[in-house]
């Protein structure tokens, strides 16, 4: 469970999520593990970066790193100002190619990337940083999450390979988006799942994802749904999409 940000974090979050997973039959194996339960990982990572003259404390403000005043890397030579500071990772000055299962061959030239945080100023270790090192203690071999974070992976591997820490495959799926392009978790659809309407939902979910689920599957529960989702996934219909618009699927009904 990501929590690193414990400021942000709302009351009954983490159990409300874990709840509604169960309620759509999707489950995890062994105990849940919680970010803030790993802080010393993310102490003796970092702290293995800066021995090996990878890090660099940065100055530089978010706003800053949003004007032409200032980009990742800038205080490469030293922090410009005195006071609290990030810890940036060095990323290569090289291109870095890998292989995505959905999204095919994807080329990052590191330097236009920039360099990432691996601890915030205000001494929060970054996402970056702390799923590299979960991913390595909990011995996930296939990391399957959003496009959004395709652009995320070149660090990723930077750190792992900067760890020395096993390589993993990588598999991004697209996105579902409103017709201006705007995430759907950041628009006015994005409202708590409803327990009660698990099978309708995940017909839906099928749908967009580009599955052609049966119509009799429609009033089926949401195990049956599940069950028939495995026999017949087909990844290939996913290759290099990176977004899906919901009124493709919806029209009308939303």
């Amino acid at each position: 469970m990501e929590d690193l940000d414990r400021a942000r974090e709302q009351p009954g979050c983490a159990t409300q999520i874990l709840r509604t997973l169960e309620a759509f039959g999707l489950q995890w194996d062994g105990a849940v593990r919680y970010q803030h339960q790993h802080l010393e990982a993310y102490a003796a990572a970092a702290e293995h970066l800066t021995r090996a003259g990878l890090t660099f404390p940065c100055s530089c403000s978010r706003r800053e790193l949003d004007t032409a005043t200032g980009y990742p890397g800038t205080c490469r030579a030293g922090a410009r100002r005195s006071g609290p500071t990030a810890l940036r990772f060095r990323v290569p000055d090289e291109t870095l190619t890998f292989r995505d299962g959905l999204q095919g061959c994807c080329h990052y030239d590191l330097s236009a990337l920039g360099d990432c945080i691996v601890r915030r100023r205000d001494g929060t270790f970054a996402y970056q940083l702390a799923v590299v090192v979960d991913d390595a203690r909990q011995g996930v071999s296939e990391v399957v999450r959003g496009a959004d974070l395709l652009s995320s992976t070149p660090w990723q591997i930077c750190l792992r390979r900067a760890l020395a820490l096993p390589e993993v495959g990588y598999a991004h799926l697209p996105l579902v988006v409103e017709p201006d392009g705007r995430k759907l978790s950041k628009s006015r659809r994005s409202v708590p799942l409803d327990p009660d309407q698990v099978g309708p939902l995940l017909y839906q979910a099928l749908e967009l994802l580009r599955q052609d689920p049966p119509p009799k599957l429609k009033l089926e529960r949401g195990s049956a749904i599940l069950d028939w989702a495995l026999l017949h996934w087909r990844r290939e219909r996913l290759h290099g999409v990176r977004e899906l618009p919901i009124s493709a699927v919806l029209g009308s009904r939303s």
